[in-house]
């Protein structure tokens, strides 16, 4: 199986593809020097594969990489970096409260 995970600017959203089939997406909204992730999305057909969590990890990698600061309020994306200490660090620190982290 091949698994992608591509950033659609012109839907707003990363997407991550298996073998040609979108398996799910996380929706963002960018502002200036900030990405707010809104909502993830992965389809049940694709369910237990550990393609959300890749999902959430090359959005991030990538605002990293692009040097954005990370709004979560998708429910899934700030539970992953809950669980991922090593990006916390993209959350402003003055936000970080807001979003539990």
């Amino acid at each position: 199986m091949t698994t992608t995970i591509a950033d659609n600017p012109d839907r707003s959203r990363f997407e991550i593809t298996e073998d040609g089939e979108l398996a799910g997406f996380a929706e963002y909204h960018r502002y200036e020097n900030e990405i707010a992730f809104i909502h993830t999305e992965t389809d049940p057909a694709f369910a237990g594969r550990g393609l959300a969590g890749a999902l959430a990890r090359a959005a991030l990698d990538t605002a990293r990489k692009q040097g954005l600061a990370v709004l979560p309020y998708c429910p899934f994306i700030r539970g992953w970096i809950g669980k991922h200490p090593e990006y916390v660090d993209l959350v402003p620190e003055a936000q970080r409260t807001r979003f539990g982290l």
